[in-house]
């Protein structure tokens, strides 16, 4: 989500869960995406590539969930997205010089269908490696990751700006039924999260007739095949993340307003919970906020709030004081209000490489220390739920999926897991999510790992 100023061998079931997944790779219609595919081609296509298989006999709730943002941005050339090195690279180039990651995704259990070699250069010399976000079977195994390690689901990431767009369209459509069927497949929790970035004044109207077409012609939260659609309240829930901002957003609260309406109310189309993502400092519009005092009605209007943490603090103490200062009097402001709390909680920072003159590892995750004192903060705070900032972003270094600790050499600096085994922040999250339940204790020392 969002900017940092906002945003070897598997074992046998997850080897069976890969062989599902390629299956389905291989059974969906061949596509071939150009700038002249429509926008009812592409809906079709992506329409007939679900297959509604499920894991779940009900749909999971967001109360007790530890669920992560799933981005879901990525693609290579040669991928079918027809987008190049998209959040890979610099302005279409992906070269030690020209990158916008800060860290390295651990490719090292991908088969070699999954893996597109860059122009980046491991210590051997070998050429470095990614993934991308279209590979069905790439987005099964990290649902078989969350499984294993014991983490709800995530929040499918849908760039407003981006959808209106033939090949943004059929990229996150892809994304969606990639997350849709894993999620069923594996039991694991998802939904759609609107980004609005980007967005000019009036253009909120782009998430209303993208929404149409995934209510009319996918069935997103409608099928009942799909239980692995994560629900509030007894509905179907979605996110729309960015409201609120003090950057100089263009749409309107009011705008807002009617968004919200739509997806709860509507006849048609709504009848769905609405999630807000928010600034950190909504609560007296200061800070990253704007001072307006609509906000607060857009705020009662939605089913849950979740301020957008990212960045704001940087250390162990800093965290204690946002959780004094931020987490407990939200919870009960939202308490008072009848609105349920979703705070977000992320594993340290980093951009250098998108933006030079901030430094690498702005924000150390301390071995996992950081993203644990968080966990307990907000546990002790009251918190019922928390929001992992993110699942895949290793573009400000937020990912807590696998990544290496023998990144690339060159021009470009990235940073590493501090020598922990890759899937050490995939465990964590886990352990959150145990913390959270009461399954274990709260304690500043982190759970030991057997």
């Amino acid at each position: 989500m969002g900017t940092y100023m906002i945003r070897l061998v598997a074992s046998s079931m997850f080897a069976a869960a890969l062989v599902a997944a390629s299956a389905v790779a291989q059974t969906t219609p061949a596509f071939k995406m150009s700038g002249a595919a429509t926008r009812e081609e592409i809906l079709d296509h992506t329409l007939s590539a679900y297959r509604g298989r499920s894991a779940r006999r009900e749909n999971p709730q967001l109360l007790g969930s530890v669920t992560c943002g799933y981005q879901g941005w990525f693609t290579c050339p040669g991928d079918g997205s027809d987008r190049g090195w998209h959040h890979w690279g610099k302005g279409g180039d992906f070269r030690p010089g020209a990158c916008t990651i800060d860290l390295w995704p651990d490719v090292s259990e991908l088969s070699e269908a999954e893996r597109y070699p860059t122009a980046f250069h491991n210590a051997d010399g070998s050429p470095a490696e990614v993934y991308s976000s279209l590979n069905a079977t790439t987005i099964d195994r990290h649902f078989a990751w969350m499984k294993e390690h014991g983490i709800d689901g995530v929040f499918c990431q849908r760039f407003a700006g981006e959808v209106r767009g033939a090949h943004g369209l059929y990229h996150f459509n892809t994304v969606l039924n990639n997350c849709r069927a894993s999620a069923n497949r594996h039991g694991r929790a998802w939904a759609v999260m609107y980004d609005l970035s980007g967005l000019g004044e009036g253009e909120t109207s782009v998430v209303i007739e993208d929404w149409k077409a995934l209510i009319g012609r996918m069935r997103v939260g409608r099928d009942t095949k799909d239980k692995a659609y994560l629900h509030h309240i007894g509905k179907p829930l979605v996110a729309v993340w960015g409201i609120g901002f003090n950057d100089g957003r263009r749409y309107t609260l009011d705008e807002c307003v009617k968004l919200i309406d739509f997806l709860q109310n509507d006849p048609e189309y709504g009848g769905f919970a609405v999630m807000i993502g928010v600034p950190s400092y909504w609560r007296e519009m200061e800070r990253d906020c704007v001072n307006d005092p609509r906000l607060h009605d857009v705020i009662q209007q939605a089913d849950i709030v979740s301020p957008w943490a990212v960045g704001r603090f940087g250390d162990l103490e800093g965290a204690e004081t946002y959780a004094n200062e931020v987490t407990r009097p939200d919870l009960e402001w939202c308490d008072d209000n009848g609105i349920d709390y979703l705070p977000v909680v992320f594993p340290g920072f980093s951009w250098h490489n998108m933006n030079p003159k901030s430094p690498s590892n702005q924000i150390p995750r301390r071995g996992g220390k950081f993203l644990w004192k968080q966990f307990n903060e907000a546990a002790n705070a009251g918190a019922k739920m928390t929001y992992v900032a993110m699942f895949d972003e290793v573009d400000e270094a937020t990912a807590i999926f696998k990544c290496t600790n023998a990144p690339p050499v060159g021009e470009s600096t990235f940073i590493d897991y501090e020598g922990l085994p890759s899937d050490h922040y995939l465990w964590l999250v886990g352990q959150g999510r145990r913390l959270l339940r009461g399954e274990i204790p709260s304690g500043d020392a982190l759970p030991p790992r057997r």
